[in-house]
């Protein structure tokens, strides 16, 4: 059901290679912070002996910290197992020139170990192992994320060395859908617009956030996997050109006091005749039978997976009232207070998951989001009532409010363990408690604002 037509083919490389038009090719896969990790190859010898072959790379990079640092509690990579490789393998279908990179192409890999087996905890083969459970059902995954970034006038160097304070960001006030306010970044906007399509990406449009500085740039929905695909490599991008152009931009979820980044994910289903699985034009709100029971199950879920749409410290600054980011698990139809909002139309008809924020791993969000459904409609989940009014002061359960709060919920979960296996469960995990390590060992600057004198 996905376009089966690459951005870039094979031949079309080897003669871009051929007349010198490309020198470099990247391949890279995406780690569990949901970032590129890869090599870049000499055009030539990428050719010869790795579009066919694969690569390899260290296994420590699916088992450390933000940092690279190495950590404890990895049953695939640790010092007692040497921190042995894993093989890269392309998939040609995300073959594609990377026009930001003079002479530059990029192909995205999957993981594998020596015997060929999939390296289960890897963020792709996680996704595709759910778009997997769909197609069993002659189903297919499409889906969308919407990105939001706050640019800065100043270098991400300036911004180290800074400490991260006194930025000066590049609108400041709010700008959100204002034309003026996003023409003063048009330059930059217009650079990262035009070069992801260059890229093979669909560009829908650009608009103006609420907080300073912040901007959105939206894409056109495509299968879930090449979204997912297509997701990491623009946040890749959008900070390499940024970076080029003497500014720095975050997906950070939370930088500030005021509103967040968010990455709200939308998802429909359709069939092998590409024809709509959620939607009917006669249903309530426009929701087939089986919408209602694969929404119940994002319902039932959603507590559980937070850890998949909420992964880290910062990501839970983001839940607070009165901020367009959900506090409350409820749904309800065009309603931007609910964590899921039930929007669109005929064909268009689809849920949103408004609990991400920009700094997701997309493959890990999508691939709960597909779960949870899957739960809902195996075990004939009945929805609840929608919420039409404020979501924020319904009597719902809430969305978690700490990651050691997520983890918990996450550990203790007999519907993750058996939608994703107890190795994906168990790595994520200790991913999770890697990370509220760090925090508790840290001072903040709050801490020494509130103590340093008057304590």
């Amino acid at each position: 059901m996905a376009d089966s037509t690459p951005p870039l083919d094979v031949e079309e490389l080897r003669g871009l290679v051929d007349a010198g038009e490309v020198d470099t090719v990247v391949l890279a896969f995406t780690d569990m912070q949901g970032r590129l990790q890869g090599k870049r190859f000499a055009a030539p010898y990428f050719l010869q002996h790795v579009l066919d072959g694969g690569s390899e790379g260290c296994n420590y990079l699916l088992a450390v910290d933000v940092d690279l640092n190495t950590v404890d509690g990895y049953a695939m990579a640790s010092w007692e197992r040497g921190y042995g490789d894993f093989a890269m393998h392309g998939d040609h279908a995300t073959l594609r020139r990377v026009p930001w990179n003079p002479g530059t192409a990029l192909l995205i890999a999957d993981l594998a170990w020596h015997d060929g087996s999939p390296v289960a905890a890897s963020p792709r083969q996680i996704l595709k192992r759910q778009l997997d459970r769909l197609a069993e059902r002659d189903w297919g995954a499409y889906a969308g994320t919407e990105l939001e970034f706050m640019v800065f006038q100043d270098t991400y160097e300036q911004a180290w060395d800074g400490a991260y304070r006194g930025l000066t960001p590049a609108n400041q006030y709010n700008v959100d859908y204002s034309i003026l306010g996003t023409g003063r970044v048009e330059p930059l906007l217009r650079r990262i617009r035009n070069e992801m399509g260059a890229a093979g990406m669909v560009v829908e449009s650009a608009k103006g956030e609420c907080n300073l500085g912040q901007h959105e740039i939206a894409f056109r929905f495509t299968d879930a996997l090449t979204t997912c695909d297509q997701h990491v490599i623009y946040k890749t991008g959008a900070k390499e050109i940024a970076a080029q152009e003497g500014r720095a931009l975050t997906f950070m979820a939370k930088y500030d006091e005021r509103e967040g980044n968010s990455c709200h994910i939308h998802l429909s289903l359709r069939d092998e005749a590409g024809n709509p699985v959620l939607a009917d034009g006669t249903g309530e709100y426009g929701m087939s039978g089986l919408m209602r029971h694969f929404l119940a199950g994002q319902l039932a879920a959603l507590r559980e997976f937070t850890l998949l749409y909420a992964p880290n410290i910062n990501s839970y600054k983001r839940f607070q009232p009165g901020s367009f980011a959900p506090t409350a698990v409820a749904w309800g139809p065009d309603n931007r207070t609910c964590a899921l909002r039930v929007v669109g139309h005929g064909a268009g008809h689809r849920l949103e998951n408004r609990v991400p924020g920009g700094d997701v791993n997309p493959y890990l969000a999508v691939a709960g989001m597909i779960a949870a459904g899957l739960h809902g409609v195996d075990n004939r989940l009945e929805l609840p009532a929608a919420c039409t009014g404020n979501a924020y002061e319904q009597d719902a359960p809430h969305v978690p409010g700490t990651l050691r709060e997520a983890a918990q919920l996450w550990e203790d979960s007999a519907l993750a363990r058996d939608a994703f296996g107890d190795e994906v469960v168990e790595h994520y995990l200790n991913m999770a408690r890697v990370e509220q390590r760090a925090f508790d060992a840290a001072v903040t600057d709050w801490e020494r604002y509130r103590s340093f004198e008057r304590m």
